[in-house]
């Protein structure tokens, strides 16, 4: 069984999902691919520890501070490959961008082959069942295009342009991790 609540942010109504100890899922209201990770029924609270600082994160990070993935408990539930590129997305720090080719070639280089799909990595972001807190918004096309985000690119923009990325220039700002 998951826990669920919903949260009112200023880019929408979010629900977070859960176990007893951590956070499973936080979709934005209309996303792609919403609650495509659980299997099991959705209880709706309001006492569950993982949910609550869940809450007091999204508080934090719409309050303008910059909270970090790794304050939370996180278990998004996908295959070896998309854990991979999660991991990776926890470590594009707050304000900045990176480009999906630049998180091929990094999961490339750990697993000591040639080259990595840019859009496999592409595939994995957008199935991202954490959205916001492990940052999936924050990964750019080459040409510094925002490209697609499961939650809008709207809402893409709004969360770039919170944390203080000029999306107007954003293939100077991309971040090599």
């Amino acid at each position: 069984m998951f826990f669920s609540m919903e949260y009112k942010a200023p880019i929408g109504k979010l629900t977070i999902a859960a176990t007893d100890d951590s956070v499973v899922g936080l979709w934005i209201e209309g996303q792609k691919y919403f609650l495509n990770t659980l299997q099991e029924e959705l209880v709706s609270v309001k006492g569950n520890s993982a949910l609550r600082q869940a809450e007091g994160w999204l508080d934090r990070y719409f309050a303008g501070d910059r909270p970090a993935p790794e304050e939370l408990p996180l278990s998004p539930m996908g295959g070896k490959f998309r854990q991979d590129v999660w991991k990776i997305l926890c470590e594009i720090p707050y304000g900045e961008v990176t480009t999906y080719g630049r998180i091929a070639k990094k999961i490339a280089a750990e697993r000591g082959i040639k080259s990595m799909s840019a859009q496999a990595v592409g595939g994995a972001v957008g199935h991202n069942p954490i959205s916001i807190i492990i940052p999936c918004h924050r990964v750019i096309g080459a040409d510094g295009g925002l490209t697609g985000y499961a939650g809008g690119l709207e809402t893409k923009e709004k969360l770039l342009s919170l944390e203080g990325v000029d999306i107007r220039n954003l293939s100077d700002a991309a971040s090599d991790l």
